[in-house]
């Protein structure tokens, strides 16, 4: 499975969100300083993550972004599907319809079985297992 850019700077500006919780809105510049993101980049994936409902946004001098629930409530599934459309590692995985051999297809069981552990992963891990990770990196 490759992770997008997309994929990768959403869940770094998660993170980010994470990390501040409580302390009020974070402006996106900030954000995008320090993950080292584009901020008109940045902003894009902010949209999709406010309008998905992850994060709750205010415009303004005292506006930024702050997550809409618990670090311990938003796991990467949830953040993948937002940012990809999609977090299946196969299009036929998503969709049989899109491959016609996929009836009589010898690699179906084990696509399905590596795309079950990569849902369980993301679906396992929440936003603040990886705030704690963080936290162990730099301590």
């Amino acid at each position: 499975m490759r992770v997008s850019m997309r994929v990768d700077y959403g869940v770094r500006a998660l993170v980010d969100l994470a990390e501040r919780q409580g302390d009020g809105p974070v402006q996106s510049a900030d954000i995008a300083r320090r993950q080292n993101i584009p901020e008109s980049y940045l902003d894009q994936l902010l949209v999709m993550l406010h309008r998905a409902g992850l994060i709750t946004s205010r415009r303004g001098p005292h506006g930024g972004h702050v997550l809409a629930a618990d670090p311990l409530e938003i796991n990467l599934r949830a953040a993948v599907a937002v940012l990809d459309g999609s977090t299946a590692i196969l299009g036929c995985m998503d969709d049989p319809s899109e491959c016609q051999l996929s009836h009589s297809c010898s690699q179906r069981e084990l696509w399905q079985k590596v795309e079950d552990a990569v849902q369980s992963v993301l679906g396992n891990t929440t936003l603040a297992e990886l705030v704690a990770r963080q936290h162990a990196l730099h301590s």
